[in-house]
């Protein structure tokens, strides 16, 4: 998950201009560490937050190795990341020695400054910095010439002088409330202008965004709860998260239960302890005794337990709960950059089927496993509308007597069988497309499928 994980990059991560780039906002060190990381130098550029972690059931949002998380903490900047994505254009050179232009907008009369969706534009025509921008603004008015033909080898009617608007328009997610960050002008290699625009989005972790603890134990966001809802120890000590117990006994992930008692020596000692796998002779890990005796001196329990009280009946919890911080990151897979539905869209124009994926707007897919269960319940009603009537229906004619595709004839208005030459015995029927374009693709390929249709 380290590699998935969203943090510091590099001292230099404020001026580069990256297509994408994702940073923590408050990353911190983790407060157990271990020699390898310590000889790779991976914590000098943080890549998460050491935090508070109760490990208890709490509310059932926490099944399936969901995390239920404090609003509190989240206010105060936990899991809090910035977005960084570019956008650009190029100003291009033509054959007819014309190139691309960067007009300023056209303002109304009387007025100072451009409306609409030329309102993010400076008088350079560009997006000004610290702008908010949405979805169907223009962040980089550009003009390009409409004859671009070489005059000598392909001369064309058109003067030189005609201009088309070819505007770059911003086609974020509708809700995002991103921020001009940055504006560049460069050259590349072949010397064409180039400029660059920076858009900065600030997130707060929501519902099904992904966090991991550094043993793989990953998980979604199951719910968030006020921290007045949330248990809280003797001390006063809440946690920052919650995460399910049965997360525990089929992985074995052990170190995770060392981590923390690791990490909670290392708050009360004041210093980074050291979780090493195999414990060497001399000494340089720290043994579990050691931190537990450590824990004891400090006033707290041998094992890591705590006595909580459970904040909405104010009574104290049946059992003592496993409490202390562990480092969690936070992973690029945010629900914002995957929530996606739709109701009609675009279709594939081969099978007439609804295209595939977030980013085209495509249908969501009832796979194999989904249309089995749907047979193993009997629902053959739901079966028909989502296999066929909601994806790709087609009315088809058909020769009851040959059984072979017919085709429509719009002179005479009526189906014909190409086998009879005629329309005595056509009959229309539904099916789904994809399954008209097997039988005329076997049908090319001299395998002749026929249709068998009775009366109902």
């Amino acid at each position: 998950m380290g590699k998935q994980a969203m943090g510091n990059i590099a001292y230099n991560q404020l001026n580069r201009m990256d297509t994408l780039l994702y940073l923590l906002v408050y990353p911190q060190r983790p407060m157990l560490t271990t020699h390898t990381i310590g000889i790779v130098g991976y914590d000098r550029l943080g890549a998460g937050q050491n935090a508070t972690v109760a490990v208890m059931s709490y509310s059932g949002y926490d099944i399936e190795d969901a995390i239920v998380m404090n609003k509190s903490s989240l206010d105060r900047g936990f899991g809090r990341c910035i977005v960084l994505r570019k956008y650009g254009a190029q100003v291009k050179k033509y054959a007819n020695r014309t190139s691309d232009r960067i007009m300023a907008p056209l303002l109304n009369p009387g007025a100072t400054k451009p409306t609409g969706k030329f309102k993010l534009l400076d008088k350079d025509g560009i997006a000004c910095v610290g702008e908010v921008i949405q979805p169907g603004d223009i962040y980089i008015n550009k003009q390009s010439p409409i004859n671009t033909r070489d005059p000598i080898s392909n001369p064309s009617n058109m003067p030189d002088s005609f201009f088309r608007p070819t505007p770059q328009t911003y086609k974020g997610a509708q809700g995002e409330k991103c921020v001009i960050d940055r504006v560049l002008l460069t050259t590349n290699d072949d010397n064409m202008f180039n400029i660059k625009v920076l858009t900065r989005h600030t997130r707060r972790p929501e519902l099904g965004d992904k966090f991991s603890s550094r043993h793989g134990q990953k998980g979604v966001v199951g719910t968030i709860v006020q921290q007045e809802d949330f248990p809280f120890s003797e001390m006063g000590i809440c946690p920052d998260l919650i995460m399910n117990p049965h997360g525990f006994p089929s992985r074995m992930t052990v170190g995770k239960l060392i981590e923390l008692l690791g990490s909670k020596a290392g708050v009360l000692d004041g210093r980074f302890h050291y979780g090493t796998a195999f414990g060497e002779p001399s000494g340089l890990a720290d043994r579990v005794e050691t931190i537990s005796e450590t824990l004891v001196k400090h006033g707290f329990n041998y094992s890591g337990k705590d006595y909580l009280t459970s904040g909405i009946t104010g009574e104290p919890l049946q059992a003592y709960i496993f409490m202390g911080p562990i480092y969690y990151q936070k992973l690029k897979h945010m629900v914002l950059d995957k929530m996606h539905a739709r109701a009609r869209g675009p279709r594939v124009v081969l099978t007439r089927q609804p295209t595939e994926g977030r980013s085209r707007d495509g249908g969501l897919r009832l796979g194999e496993m989904e249309r089995d269960c749907l047979i193993g319940y009997g629902a053959s009603m739901l079966l028909l509308e989502r296999l066929m009537i909601s994806s790709d229906q087609f009315e088809v004619n058909v020769c009851t007597e040959c059984g072979l595709l017919g085709y429509y004839d719009k002179a005479m208005q009526r189906g014909v069988c190409p086998r009879h030459k005629n329309s005595d015995k056509i009959a229309t029927m539904k099916l789904p497309y994809a399954c008209k374009l097997l039988f005329q693709e076997l049908t090319s390929m001299n395998i002749i499928p026929r249709l068998h249709l009775s009366e109902q």
